[in-house]
């Protein structure tokens, strides 16, 4: 740091309020104490400013599938919003959904020095509540913890209730649901839903089917649907498995949606592309992101008020896979 400072010309204090980003610096001192870190190959030592600092200036995230549209997209938001605020971001990567699991990927976390974590917990644990070490911040997006830690999510319940009122409000006896799989948090929460709101309506329940997620799980339901005549809407849980019933109704001669409308959940970026284009409900994850960001950092600079939840209104978006059911033969 002292090379540095006489490189540039300037105090070692002036160096590390550089080093450290702090922004009562002009910025012709700074991009001349900039330069001089480069010319001299100067490196910040994270541990000594931690020291100083209290923080290591990093932030790690636990998720269980990263192939997942909508973990990709958090995912993707938190690491937007943790570099604006001058953190870097280690992932860990887990397959086991159990809290043992979690809680082994906390250890390694902690091990790389960070200053909380954002777990992305879309699955089912095999234990109601889960139990972290009590001295790291923690937030979690898209799960159900037992509500001890502060939670981001989407307003399920009302995303899920606008899709079937709008299926019902168009006519159709009843909506047929294609759910995500049995130990998935989110798919459970739309599957309860879904059900809650027909039976509010006086609407049968029909048998849920269940897919994983993909569109070859939704194509096998699909199929299956396609088979009864009197299925007339059906709701997929996301837009991967609507696009496999899609498909399967093409094959069987079923036209979407002039016999069959079919709906999905997220709005990934194809589904106005879908043929015909998807009537879906659309979740922001930039904003779950940015939401899991503010409230970690909230809790790593003491700011937190305890444990709370986020819920992000989701919206529904009406294309043109969706239509009033056909007139009785």
């Amino acid at each position: 740091m002292a090379e540095v400072a006489a490189r540039a010309g300037v105090s070692s204090q002036t160096v590390s309020r550089v080093a450290n980003n702090h922004d009562n610096v002009d910025e012709t001192t700074r991009a001349r104490v900039l330069a001089a870190m480069q010319e001299l190959g100067y490196r910040p030592n994270a541990a000594a400013r931690a020291l100083v600092t209290g923080k290591f200036g990093a932030i790690g995230v636990v998720s269980f599938d990263v192939g997942a549209h909508g973990n990709a997209r958090t995912l993707g938001a938190i690491a937007d919003a943790a570099r604006e605020a001058g953190f870097s971001v280690n992932f860990m990567g887990i397959r086991a959904q159990t809290e043992a699991a979690v809680r082994q990927a906390f250890r390694h976390l902690m091990l790389q020095s960070v200053d909380g974590i954002v777990l992305v917990e879309s699955q089912m644990l095999d234990t109601p509540s889960l139990h972290l070490p009590p001295t790291m911040p923690v937030v979690v997006a898209d799960g159900d913890t037992g509500h001890q830690y502060p939670n981001v999510d989407f307003d399920q319940a009302s995303g899920t209730r606008s899709m079937v009122n709008h299926l019902l409000e168009l006519g159709h006896r009843t909506v047929h649901h294609v759910s995500g799989p049995r130990d998935s948090f989110a798919a459970r929460r739309r599957a309860e839903t879904w059900e809650r709101t027909l039976v509010a309506a006086g609407a049968p329940v029909r048998p849920t089917l269940y897919g994983d997620w993909t569109p070859e799980s939704g194509y096998l339901a699909g199929r299956t649907l396609a088979q009864m005549p009197e299925a007339t809407a059906v709701f997929a849980a996301n837009d991967q498995m609507a696009l496999g019933v899609l498909r399967a109704m093409h094959e069987a001669g079923r036209s979407v949606p002039d016999e069959i409308s079919v709906a999905g959940f997220d709005d990934v970026p194809e589904a106005p592309f879908f043929e015909p284009p998807l009537t879906t409900v659309h979740q922001d994850f930039d904003v779950v992101g940015r939401h899991c960001v503010t409230l970690l950092l909230e809790q790593i600079e003491r700011r937190d008020n305890g444990p709370r939840r986020l819920a992000v209104e989701p919206t529904l978006v009406v294309r043109a896979s969706t239509a009033p059911p056909p007139p009785p033969a």
